[in-house]
This record gives C-alpha cells, sequence and structure tokens, in this order.
C-alpha cells in the first residue's frame, strides 16, 4: 500500500481514528459504575469543594464564582487531560508501529479528540451549574465552539511536540506533569486577574496563551458578552502557530521513532 499524505491520508484512516477516540472513552469509564455521568459529577464536585474553599477562606468578590471557576476549570482540564494523555502516545503504540505502516500523528491526535469528547461532557455540568445559579445567557454563548477549537489544535500542537520528543527524552512525561501544574497556578482559573499587580499584568496575560483562551470563554459564557477581539485574534494566531510547530517537528523526527521505541 502506497503511504498517502496530508488531508488525504487524515481521510483514509478515519476509521482508524474513530476507534482509537472510542477505546480511549471506553477504557476510562471500563472500571466506573458511574460511566460517562462521572464526566459531569467530576467537575461538579471539584467546583462545589473549590467554591466552598475560595469562597469562604480567601473570600474572592467575584459575581457568580462557582460559573467563573467551572468556566475556567473546563477549559483547562480539557488541555491538561489532552496533553498528558498524549505524551506517551507513540512510545505506547511501539508494537503496531513496528509491525505496520500507520500514519504516526494519528495516536497523538486520537488522544486529544478523546479529550475533547469528556470536555463536551463537562460542559453539560457546566450548564447545570449556569442554570441553577440564574446564570445570564445571551446568543453569544453560541460562540463557544470557537473557544474550544481554538484550545483544541493548540492542544494538538503541544501534544505532537510533546510526543515526539517524549520518544527522544523519555523523563519528559514526568516534568509535564509537573509542568502543567505550575502552569495551572499561573492561569486565573480559581482566582481572578485582579489579585496580579498592575506592573506584572501585561506579562501576566500576554506571556500565558491560556489565559487568553479562559477569558474568551468566560466573556461569552459568564459575562454574555461578543468574543473579545483582541484575545480571539491573538489566540488563534497562537494555536496556528502552536500547530505548526507541533507538526513541523513531529514530521522531522517520526522516521526516527522506530529506532527509539
Amino acid at each position: 500500500m502506497n503511504k498517502k499524505s496530508g488531508i488525504s491520508e487524515l481521510i483514509y484512516y478515519r476509521e482508524l481514528l474513530n476507534q482509537l477516540v472510542l477505546k480511549d472513552i471506553k477504557l476510562k469509564y471500563r472500571r466506573s459504575y458511574l460511566g460517562y455521568v462521572w464526566s459531569i459529577l467530576n467537575p461538579l464536585l471539584m467546583m462545589i469543594v473549590l467554591v466552598i474553599v475560595f469562597s469562604n477562606l480567601f473570600r474572592f468578590d467575584i459575581p457568580n464564582f462557582a460559573v467563573y471557576l467551572l468556566s475556567g476549570q473546563v477549559i483547562f482540564s480539557f488541555f491538561t487531560e489532552a496533553t498528558t494523555m498524549a505524551v506517551n502516545s507513540i512510545i505506547s503504540n511501539a508494537l503496531l508501529l513496528k509491525k505496520t505502516y500507520v500514519p504516526k500523528y494519528i495516536f497523538t491526535l486520537s488522544k486529544v479528540t478523546s479529550s475533547l469528547v469528556n470536555l463536551l461532557f463537562s460542559l453539560i455540568a457546566l450548564v447545570i451549574v449556569m442554570i441553577v445559579t440564574k446564570n445570564p445567557v445571551t446568543w453569544n454563548i453560541l460562540l463557544f465552539p470557537i473557544v474550544i477549537l481554538q484550545v483544541y489544535v493548540f492542544s494538538l500542537g503541544i501534544s505532537l511536540l510533546l510526543a515526539s520528543t517524549a520518544v527522544f527524552f523519555r523523563d519528559i512525561q514526568y516534568l509535564w506533569g509537573v509542568f502543567i501544574s505550575i502552569w495551572m497556578y499561573l492561569t486565573p482559573v480559581i482566582y481572578p486577574v485582579s489579585i496580579i499587580e498592575e506592573k506584572y499584568r501585561w506579562w501576566y496575560e500576554n506571556l500565558n496563551p491560556m489565559y487568553g483562551y479562559v477569558t474568551q470563554f468566560r466573556e461569552i459564557v459568564l459575562n454574555g458578552n461578543p468574543l473579545p477581539t483582541e484575545w480571539f485574534i491573538q489566540g488563534s494566531l497562537i494555536a496556528i502557530m502552536m500547530l505548526f510547530i507541533g507538526l513541523w517537528v513531529f514530521k522531522q523526527k517520526q522516521d526516527q521513532f522506530i529506532l527509539y521505541i
């Protein structure tokens, strides 16, 4: 069979991609009695705990803190899950890659896509909280797929970079786990950006792509506003740039994978 390239290759192997995504989802809930319901309960329970702690202990003065918290949490949790699962996506499929030709990127793509499915379940939890807290909803909320797409593309770019690097440097999986935890605390998921000193605010906001994605999502979900033009343009450019970097590095290294996996 001749190797295909680009979009035609992805279309040709779309059924394999579907099967890999389904396998990841089934494996995640295989031993769970609650099954897919857990994807809704988990963010809800985490939100309840964090709301109690931060509303009473730190007393952040944020209107509808529950929606503020959960809207940031679902976006960053998707990014965390997608990239963390993708780190070992090539290594864990070593046997298959050695036996037959399969486009190597499809394993990384499947991890990010299965995380996207889990995100959709988490959004149900967000809708429930918005209803319970009577958060105002406008037509602008229909723009949420645009933000999700940006985060998806950004996560895929980083995942391709991580997956290709992990083949040669296995410790990257542990280092990334530490780094992603630090990244979360540097993003206003559980606290308001107002606690950052004004002199550091610009650096804080513009050197952290996840800040822009979380901000966009909150603007349309929590505040009912249109997408902030500046953050939309910046977020889109960063996502596309990260995807190209990830693809370029992956393409440069993929022929050497077989020697190290």
